[in-house]
Parts: C-alpha cells; structure tokens; sequence
C-alpha cells in the first residue's frame, strides 16, 4: 500500500482522536452500519480529497466497511491530523496523502496520488480534486460516475463549471442540504473559528471590536459566537439583502474600509478574493488580528501586505506580525488559510456528524441513480435531508409533533379557510 504521512508511529494517539469523535456521531455509525451490513459501496473505488481529521476518518472507515477502496488525501495543506493520517493507513490499511504544512507541490502531488486509483467516486472539499480532473485529465473525469462536494467555495466553483458546460459528471451539492448548511456553517465555523483565533493568541474577545466580513451561513455563525463573547461585532457585506439581515439582527454595518480603521480583530469569511486589500491595509488600526476562515488563503492579500511590510517575523506557532512601511503593525493567524484548521482542531464531531451523514447518503444516491442523473450540480432529496435531521433529534433524545391526519389535509388542500 503506498501513502504518504509525517511519521506511522503517531497512529496509537489518532486511535485515540477517532474513537473520541465517533462517539459524537451517532447518525453516521447508523448509516454506516447499514451500509456495512449491505456493502452497498462493493468494488466502488473513492477518491476523497478533505480535511484529514478524526472526523473525516469516522467518514472513511465507513466507507471501506460498506466495501468501497478509499484513498485520501488532504483539502488544506494546514488541516492534516498527522497523528489521525498515521491511524488511517495503520490501523485501518486506508491509503493517506497528507502531511500538516506540505508545501503546494506536495499538495497538488497527492491529489495526483488519489487520481493515480482511478476513482470511480470523488468526494471533494474545495473543488480542487474535481478541478485537477477538468484541468489535466479530462478523459478520466468523463469516466467518474459522480462526486460530492462540502463546501460553499467547492460548489460555486462546479456551478461556474455547469453553466459553462463544462462539468463531466454529476456532483451532488453536500454543502446546500439543509442539515449541512444550516449546522456546519453556523454553529461549527462559528464555534470553531473563534477557538482557533483564541488558542493562537490568547487575546481577551469581550469588549474588543471584530469585524466579520461575510453574513453567510459561516459569518452569521461567526458573529453569534463573537457577540456571545462580549464583542462588538461589525459586519461588511456587498450584498444588500444580507446587509439588512445583519442590521436587523442587532449588528453594525459598513465598508470594509470603515471597518478597518476600529477593528481590533478581523475574520473573512466570504470565500472570495483579496477582501482585505492593499488599501485596506494603509488604513487598517495598529494591532490588528486579521484571519480567514474561508476555504482557500485568497482573502487576505497577503501579497499585498508584504509589498508595504518593512519587517516579518512569527511571533507564535500561528501568529505572524507585518510591521508595515507607514509604523503600524497587524498580525495574521494561521498564514491567512482557514484559521479554525490552522490554530484548532476544526469543527466539533457532533455537526460534522450531520454533514458526513450527508456525504455517505450522497455516494449512495449516485450509485443509485447514476444512471440518468445529468452532468449538473445536485442536492439531495428533501426526503433523506430530514431522515438526517430525525436521526439526529433521536440521538439527542428529542421529541416533536407530528401533523394528526385532519392537520394534513387541510395543509394539502385549499377548500378549507375561515371555517376550517
């Protein structure tokens, strides 16, 4: 078996991390268990390019039980687990290519390695694994039978693909399923990012100013958590709707430009690029935090910052102070990739449960339907979004309504009014 790791003898301790985290995702081990007992996933090969994290590896172990060969290799060059990535290819024989810090050519090395398998199956997180396929092996993307993709970033890059015409194969959405998008975006970036950007500085939140670019699903998460903490919390948005969403949930908005000027902290969280730019940083208030937690380093324009830097030096494990040309000096976490990854561990077990729930009910619908499911963008059915969330309320020991049958015809119908 070839794999690609920082050192096997780390395996004992990611033992460790994975059985903690499985016992935080009671709706994956019952998915997965079904499928295990079914081997739905028999003579599948999957190539999964994500996060190498206990969670992640909770994802892969089922899909080997359900018969699949798996390969893995890492979506963020500062997300692997080592320790996780040792346990993988020891204890389970799943072959990793990931390293925590490899550079870009190892990165885009083992996304080579995974496509090496001949996939049948892509999971994606990012788009860059489908991306290398559209790119460079074009007669071998048009032989994948589907893939699945997690993130907001990953899914409106395959959605530029499909509308230009250009996606070989169809991709299920992961990120859009309501017991993703909802969850994972909120309440694990929110918790999440904010962990990461206390354990690299150890700053005190409560009373400072924090600026989160983005009131997405990701930003709202994240403005939650900084409230909740005592901050004062500015957003910047370019969209009009969102903006006035923001206003009406009690935050202060404006330009990024304005912003910077108070801001003590800031986090982006758009997923699109240079959103803190070169005359952001002219104007930006001495001592600020920047960080990103959107999926890929292009937020911050860190090449910009260093065209105006007159001394660079890393202050702690992912802390780095840019003493700039005009006297000021701003510190970036984690080299400006997703800081949550970067500084902290990343999500908590108990969201990504949802989420990776979504991702083997996805493998399974392809198989399904692979027939004739188009070369477009797709989101699971309703139906199996809400078999996700009801296992989840099971797990927590929740109970709700149910409609009685007078309450469903009268919601299906349209004779019955005021005197229903």
């Amino acid at each position: 078996m070839q794999y690609k790791i920082k050192d096997i003898d780390l395996a004992k301790r990611g033992m460790t991390k994975i059985e903690w985290a499985k016992k935080d995702m009671p709706v994956l081990s019952l998915l997965a268990e079904n499928v295990k007992r079914k081997k739905l996933f028999k003579n599948i090969v999957i190539g999964a390019c994500m996060h190498v994290t206990a969670e992640t590896a909770n994802l892969m172990i089922a899909l080997k039980n359900g018969g699949a060969k798996v390969t893995l290799c890492a979506s963020n060059p500062l997300s692997t687990d080592d320790s996780v990535a040792a346990a993988l290819v020891k204890n389970f024989n799943i072959p990793v290519f990931a390293k925590k810090n490899e550079n870009k050519k190892e990165y885009f090395t083992h996304l080579k390695n995974v496509l090496n398998t001949k996939p049948n199956i892509v999971m994606d997180d990012g788009a860059d694994l489908i991306g290398e396929l559209h790119s460079k092996r074009k007669s071998q993307a048009k032989k994948i039978l589907g893939g699945t993709e997690e993130t907001t970033t990953g899914v409106s890059r395959l959605k530029s693909m499909e509308k230009e015409g250009t996606l070989f194969f169809p991709v299920i959405a992961v990120n859009d399923s309501m017991t993703k998008h909802f969850f994972d975006n909120r309440y694990g970036t929110g918790q999440s990012t904010l962990d990461g950007i206390i354990r690299a500085t150890n700053k005190l939140i409560a009373g400072y100013v924090f600026v989160v670019a983005g009131y997405g699903w990701c930003g709202k998460g994240l403005a939650m958590r900084a409230r909740g903490m005592g901050a004062n919390v500015i957003i910047t948005e370019i969209d009009s709707v969102k903006a006035i969403e923001a206003l009406m949930d009690g935050f202060r908005v404006m330009p990024m430009m304005e912003a910077a000027k108070i801001a003590d902290f800031i986090c982006t969280v758009t997923g699109n690029i240079n959103v803190i730019g070169g005359e952001v940083f002219k104007k930006i208030k001495d001592g600020c935090i920047i960080s990103n937690s959107g999926h890929f380093d292009v937020e911050i324009d860190l090449v910009a910052l260093r065209k105006i830097t007159k001394n660079r030096k890393t202050l702690r494990d992912s802390v780095e102070s840019y003493t700039l040309k005009n006297g000021k000096t701003v510190f970036v976490l984690s080299g400006g990739r997703l800081v949550n990854l970067g500084s902290a561990e990343g999500h908590p077990a108990s969201v990504m449960d949802m989420s990776f729930a979504n991702q083997l009910l996805a493998v399974e619908f392809i198989l399904k339907n692979k027939s004739h499911l188009p070369h477009s963008v797709h989101v699971l059915p309703e139906i199996l979004d809400r078999k996700i969330a009801t296992l989840k309320l099971h797990s927590l020991g929740t109970k709700i309504d149910t409609l009685t049958e007078r309450q469903r015809k009268y919601m299906a119908g349209w004779r019955d009014g005021t005197n229903a």
